[in-house]
């Protein structure tokens, strides 16, 4: 039974995909490798009992100051995103307690959970970034805008990853960031179609042109974070394990390794597994 949180769609009005600038190399075509198919995993003890609902979604609104972020804050006011995505949320899953979600001008490019009150931010300093980052790539103004608001829904249920990782105690025995990347991946990819797949895409894009901005530094190796570079080839493996034969272009035009490839099937239904398992005692339907 898959999580019914379609609305989280809705923190984005629309889309427009934009063509890779990426110098196609000649390719043979993929291979015929069996890949092996992720055994069923057992219930954790105690896993078929539901728990209770003591929490909700909240949204708490601040209006941006700064006027170049408020055309940003209209839209999301206007559309009422994030209303939208918190009641689907709340029919879907079940809190333990309140999850605030915000955006607000933060004095920073940012988004994340914060352990403190238990909400999740995201600033539109970060938005305005990915609009300049695809600006910056070469895409006109509109589509850059478009591209921008599928990138933050990725990074929107990748911080929403991170409070039900908080929430429900849930056993990480990895990176925690790559397990919230992954979560992302799942809901995006499992519960949004092609809408969830524009937003993988547009996360891919962010990764690939901010990792040729400048070398990573000490500070980036060091943090908890997985190198841009590394993100931008986990999020195309998803995207291609979650469907080899309609994202077969991916290895074709060499944006995805052919080694790397050969495993993202079974990486996928693994990663699907995984999080089906481990938010089942909290789903409400």
């Amino acid at each position: 039974m898959m999580i019914a949180i379609t609305a989280l769609f809705l923190v984005t009005a629309c889309f427009c995909r934009s063509d890779r600038e990426t110098v196609k190399a000649p390719a043979a075509e993929p291979k015929n490798i069996a890949v092996a198919t992720p055994t069923p995993l057992p219930s954790l003890p105690g896993s078929g009992e539901k728990r209770a609902d003591n929490g909700d979604f909240l949204v708490e609104k601040s209006t941006a100051g700064t006027s170049r972020f408020r055309e940003i804050d209209d839209r999301v006011r206007a559309e009422k995103l994030l209303e939208k995505a918190a009641d689907q949320l709340n029919r879907s899953l079940s809190l333990p307690h309140d999850i605030p979600l915000r955006t607000k001008e933060c004095g920073e490019q940012n988004a994340f959970y914060d352990p403190k009150d238990r909400s999740v931010t995201i600033c539109y300093e970060l938005m305005d970034r990915f609009h300049q980052t695809f600006r910056l790539s070469g895409m006109p103004e509109e589509q850059a805008n478009e591209k921008m608001f599928h990138a933050i829904r990725f990074v929107f249920l990748h911080e929403v990853g991170h409070a039900l990782i908080d929430a429900y105690n849930v056993p990480i025995t990895g990176n925690e960031e790559d397990a919230a990347d992954r979560l992302s991946a799942f809901v995006n990819l499992r519960e949004l179609g092609e809408d969830g797949v524009q937003a993988v895409l547009a996360a891919a894009d962010a990764f690939a042109i901010e990792s040729k901005q400048a070398k990573p530094a000490k500070k980036h190796l060091a943090d908890e974070h997985l190198l841009q570079e590394q993100r931008f080839y986990n999020s195309l493996c998803m995207i291609y394990g979650s469907d080899p034969a309609k994202h077969s272009d991916l290895v074709k035009e060499n944006y995805l390794p052919r080694e790397r490839a050969d495993r993202c099937q079974y990486e996928y239904r693994k990663n699907v597994d995984s999080w089906m398992r481990l938010l089942e005692p909290w789903r409400k339907n």
